[in-house]
């Protein structure tokens, strides 16, 4: 099953939340269509990133990366409920590599 990964930058956590729910509402989201490898929070250039792994199920490549492309929507937006963010990415596992899903 192909891998796949969406990092997303963390500006602020919006009134009335924790910052703990930024990275449980992204994994969560994922978790509700796709199965959730791994799950992170970085500091990058001094900006929180949270970063989720999943796999979608092989079919074609132009299906799995569209798939990841939905998951990436639905996460963005579910985080967007709790956090101010920015830089949205997909990434697919080729080889050794993370390439940007376009």
């Amino acid at each position: 099953m192909p891998s796949y990964r969406i990092t997303l930058d963390v500006l602020d956590v919006l009134p009335g939340h924790a910052p703990p729910e930024v990275l449980r509402t992204a994994v969560a989201t994922v978790g509700e269509t796709q199965v959730v490898e791994a799950d992170r929070l970085d500091v990058v250039g001094g900006t929180p990133q949270i970063t989720v792994r999943f796999t979608v199920d092989a079919s074609s490549r132009d299906e799995e990366d569209h798939e990841a492309r939905v998951v990436r929507a639905r996460m963005v937006h579910a985080v967007a409920q709790v956090a101010r963010c920015r830089n949205g990415r997909a990434l697919r596992r080729v080889g050794g590599r993370w390439v940007l899903v376009r």
